[in-house]
């Protein structure tokens, strides 16, 4: 019997506010020194009361409308109760039966809709850091480990990013496949930045991943630890052949916590999963329900309104608009500030590209995806750092598309552009990189190399057509690649005749 992989994910992000979730301390997530961003509240001192950060209730619900979802006219908080060293209260204020969002879902490339349960709001943990020798095995929970020489094992609690807004997606299983799971979580991600509710960094750990993964609607294994989306697919892939040879072999598969060892690209047993029951959830007596729809703030209806142009509409839009195909539109909206850069670059162009303009805008994408992109990452540039403007860059490209300069030269001026900040035609000129196109002009540099070169012209009039590369070449370099290539090749041949 053909075995079915059924996969939900666990998605957490870490939210982008000002303050923690339930008292005004910190949320900085580039502290570098330990404990420092904590207070009485966060800490769990006893007589301490939370107040609901309404930011982040606000991301929460922007999140989830975004991406179809349905705000719950009550929603509360509830305590998770278990004990770990890096839980300071003893406890986890989390949401339970009444999420802020039910509902949702992402559609992908194929059509495919994966629907989305719940989005809830919860505060985050501390961070353990452990200092273990080598040779002693994984760290608890995939915590960091410090790299020291000692004998015996220490752990360290940071409570920097404890009480941190925290945000958990749950799909349903609808997800068949490890290529499936990664793209959602890229799009998940993608919302995330273009609503400015998290940072979404996975390397920081302000997005992480979880993988509930089962056969046939079997014994499911939750697998955690992950902190990229290649690992995420390959958790997945090899959950899947692990739990596949076990049924195969009539091995029994446990529901239990899994991490993923990046380094070793396997799972390994953590923990027997635990069940809701196991958390004692009750509601959080300090906090209020939240009806949002009778705050004006955080009313949904109003919010939904405010929503701003999301990925997938974008790529459909662009593809409208600009008639650019799927794989074009795709990278353009993979970034917002990217898609932001070309749009305002092509309304520039749009005054002098004329009634067809299609084939300048391609010219335009051709250049910011390899080019100015590639220039970009090896100078670790991001959108922000650059001072090129939109307008500059669609000017370069209206040189480019009328043979002003040529395609060598308009990378070296890109290049400069990027550094000095200024105008394209400023660049050219100071640099002497205008395109030779004029006949006359060209008329002389050919005569020039038929005289040097009395060989190759012979060669040419026997009939070899090597020759004349060669020649073309030699003006090529003469005029040091500013001359225009058709143009000059025509000039040539009616010169050798």
């Amino acid at each position: 019997m053909e075995r079915q992989a059924t996969i939900g994910l666990e998605i957490h992000a870490e939210l982008a506010t000002a303050s923690k979730m339930f008292c005004d301390s910190s949320n900085d997530p580039s502290e570098k020194h330990p404990n420092i961003n904590v207070c009485p509240v966060c800490m769990g001192h006893p007589g301490t009361l939370p107040v609901i950060n309404k930011e982040a209730v606000k991301h929460v619900l922007r999140v989830g409308l975004a991406l179809g979802g349905e705000a719950n006219r009550h929603s509360q908080f509830d305590r998770k109760n278990y004990f770990y060293p890096d839980l300071p209260k003893g406890y986890q204020i989390s949401q339970y039966e009444h999420p802020l969002i039910v509902g949702g879902g992402i559609t992908l490339a194929s059509g495919k809709r994966i629907r989305i349960r719940r989005i809830h709001l919860e505060e985050d943990t501390g961070r353990l850091l452990h200092e273990i020798p080598a040779g002693l095995g994984n760290s608890p929970r995939g915590a960091p480990s410090l790299s020291k020489s000692r004998k015996t094992s220490r752990s360290f609690v940071d409570f920097n990013r404890a009480g941190i807004p925290l945000m958990e997606m749950v799909t349903e299983p609808d997800i068949s496949s490890a290529g499936e799971a990664k793209e959602f979580a890229e799009e998940f991600r993608r919302a995330l930045l273009y609503l400015e509710a998290s940072r979404a960094n996975l390397e920081k750990g302000e997005m992480r991943l979880e993988a509930n993964v089962s056969l046939n609607m079997g014994t499911k294994t939750e697998v955690k630890n992950i902190n990229s989306f290649a690992a995420l697919f390959s958790a997945i892939e090899y959950e899947i052949e692990r739990q596949t040879e076990a049924l195969k072999n009539k091995k029994e598969l446990k529901q239990e916590t899994r991490g993923w060892d990046d380094v070793k690209q396997k799972t390994f047993s953590q923990r027997l999963k635990e069940s809701s029951h196991d958390y004692r959830y009750f509601p959080e007596p300090d906090l209020p329900p939240l009806k949002v729809y009778e705050d004006a703030e955080l009313n949904p209806d109003t919010l939904r309104l405010e929503l701003p142009e999301m990925p997938w509409d974008k790529r459909a839009r662009f593809a409208r608009e600009f008639g650019l195909d799927a794989k074009a539109c795709a990278m353009l909206a993979s970034d917002k500030k990217l898609g932001e850069f070309f749009e305002e670059a092509v309304s520039e162009l749009m005054e002098w590209a004329g009634e067809s303009p299609h084939g300048h805008i391609r010219l335009l994408y051709n250049y910011l995806s390899s080019d100015l992109v590639g220039l970009m990452k090896a100078k670790e540039l991001e959108w922000g750092d650059i001072l090129m403007t939109p307008e500059n860059f669609s000017e370069l490209i209206k040189m480019v598309a009328h043979s002003e300069i040529s395609s060598r030269a308009a990378k070296d001026v890109l290049a400069a552009m990027l550094e000095e900040s200024s105008d394209p035609s400023d660049i050219v000129r100071d640099r002497g990189l205008a395109q030779v196109s004029g006949e006359e002009e060209l008329q002389k540099i050919a005569q020039k190399i038929i005289e040097a070169n009395p060989a190759a012209v012979a060669d040419y009039k026997a009939g070899k057509q090597n020759a004349l590369q060669f020649l073309l070449g030699q003006m090529m370099r003469e005029t040091k690649g500013s001359a225009n290539p058709e143009k000059a090749k025509e000039v040539l041949t009616k010169e050798l005749e």
